[in-house]
């Protein structure tokens, strides 16, 4: 476990000696002060967090990680578990919409298989095997997985980030992969957030009414038999949770200790993201919501961490297409900041 804490030791709590700065050049910006709303915010978060007060977001990595879930033997899913390892080809190829959208803003998608079940032989630059088993087992008959193989996971997360992070990274985003995550993820939810099963558990791939009924009852039994503690995001990782979701939340603390502004896609990212805020409560003011989720549980979320998000389509697709959005969006408001002509600059008369 020394890497994980070595990674949260150095996460540094934001420095807001440049706010005022900042904040002056965003008012002396040739448009009436506050009049770009949310984007004005965002500008002066990413210099905050980047402690650069001309941010620029050329190098986007969107981190989509995968695993296989055995609670899917219970029927909580409309798809096959092969979906999985078939989708991690897919992205590979760029078939997938989480390639069309990073395409879209230029960013890198790089796909980890963190616990898929089968063998991936891919040779591709894009491609990291972190694998830590062939998926989980069904946490209805006991733990998800060991307290090694949680820490093992995250720590794989870290590993991926820093392997990419040589290359140089501006802004990171975080994806997903793998049926039955959001069985979990609500298990999770329910957990760390206090919140009722009833207010987590959503539709997922789009099941009928008695598989939902099914889903609630899988995952009040897991929380019953494993008694996952709140207070301990490792226990309940290892007891209720999933090797990609330990391993984005491995993504997640790596960024923030590099001072890299951190993009959470839906759900199951955010699921990781409450991991890591448990692991270390610093990290909130280096993450931004891309979007909110249609998944009911995703708000609690984010109102638990206290994020608003940036976009809200009534996405649930996954793979990181929210927070590729919500690049788009943040970029954009870096280039308000640094682009843009002040009053004095382009001789405009301010305000009586």
């Amino acid at each position: 476990m020394k890497k994980l804490n070595d990674i949260i030791g150095k996460i540094e709590k934001i420095d807001r000696s440049l706010e005022d700065e900042v904040q002056k050049r965003l008012d002396n910006l040739t448009k009436p002060k506050g009049s770009l709303g949310r984007l004005e915010d965002i500008a002066k978060q990413i210099v905050l967090i980047t402690e650069n007060k001309n941010p620029v977001m050329e190098k986007k990595v969107i981190f989509t990680m995968a695993g296989d879930h055995g609670v899917v033997e219970e029927g909580v899913s409309c798809f096959p578990q092969e979906v999985t390892i078939q989708m991690v080809h897919n992205f590979i190829k760029g078939g997938a919409g989480i390639n069309v959208l990073a395409r879209h803003i230029g960013a890198k998608v790089v796909v980890v298989d963190m616990g898929v079940k089968g063998n991936l032989e891919i040779k591709d630059s894009r491609f990291k095997d972190k694998k830590i088993c062939h998926g989980t087992k069904n946490f209805t008959k006991g733990k998800a997985m060991t307290k090694k193989e949680a820490i093992m996971a995250i720590e794989a997360g870290i590993d991926a980030f820093e392997e990419e992070f040589t290359d140089g990274i501006d802004i990171v985003g975080t994806g997903d992969m793998g049926i039955g995550n959001t069985t979990p993820s609500s298990a999770i939810t329910s957990v760390i957030t206090g919140m009722p099963v009833e207010d987590t558990v959503g539709r997922g791939t789009g099941i009928d009414d008695k598989t939902f009924l099914r889903k609630m009852g899988v995952i009040k039994k897991a929380i019953a038999i494993n008694e996952p503690d709140p207070d301990d995001p490792i226990d309940v990782l290892s007891k209720i949770g999933g090797f990609e979701i330990g391993g984005l939340a491995g993504v997640i603390l790596a960024a923030c200790s590099y001072k890299i502004p951190v993009v959470i896609d839906g759900f199951i990212s955010g699921a990781s993201a409450l991991i890591a805020y448990k692991l270390c409560p610093r990290i909130k003011d280096y993450l931004f919501a891309g979007h909110c989720s249609f998944e009911k549980g995703h708000r609690v979320i984010l109102n638990y961490i206290g994020l608003s998000p940036i976009l809200d389509l009534n996405m649930r697709l996954g793979e990181g297409t929210g927070a590729s959005l919500a690049m788009g969006v943040i970029e954009a408001s870096c280039k308000i900041l640094t682009q843009m002509a002040t009053f004095d600059d382009a001789r405009v008369s301010k305000k009586l």
